[in-house]
């Protein structure tokens, strides 16, 4: 199964690598993240998809639902990050869902959460 190219089209957008830098671009995968990453990040992971089912013959495009959450210093940061990811993809991706903004209660680390529908040509 292939994935949605989100990382790729972050990491070529410099005004993520701005706020997530470029060595590594902290856009991770859930569950990914180092112990301790410089903040802000941010960490996708797949919470729905389908492939596009023909009668005639095999699939030649996923569909993916992709959640992503931004991790930052304070709310303002992680709002701009999630600004910055979301212009980054819009012309590949639609943003489908804001999931609100929230603190972690034991990092007190600030989330910002969307969700992104991406089709994807096998």
């Amino acid at each position: 199964m292939s994935t949605a190219p989100i990382f790729v089209v972050c990491r070529n957008s410099p005004e993520v690598t701005a706020l997530l830098g470029t060595n590594p671009t902290r856009l991770f995968p859930f569950g990914q993240a180092p112990q301790d990453v410089v903040k802000p990040y941010a960490v996708w992971q797949v919470i729905g998809g389908s492939p596009e089912n023909y009668l005639a013959g095999r699939p030649d495009t996923d569909a993916f639902t992709l959640q992503v959450d931004v991790y930052a210093d304070s709310g303002s940061t992680a709002s701009a990050v999630g600004d910055a990811i979301r212009h980054a993809i819009e012309l590949d991706a639609y943003t489908t869902n804001y999931n609100g903004d929230d603190r972690d209660k034991e990092t007190g680390n600030y989330r910002h959460s969307f969700d992104i529908d991406w089709l994807v040509t096998r």
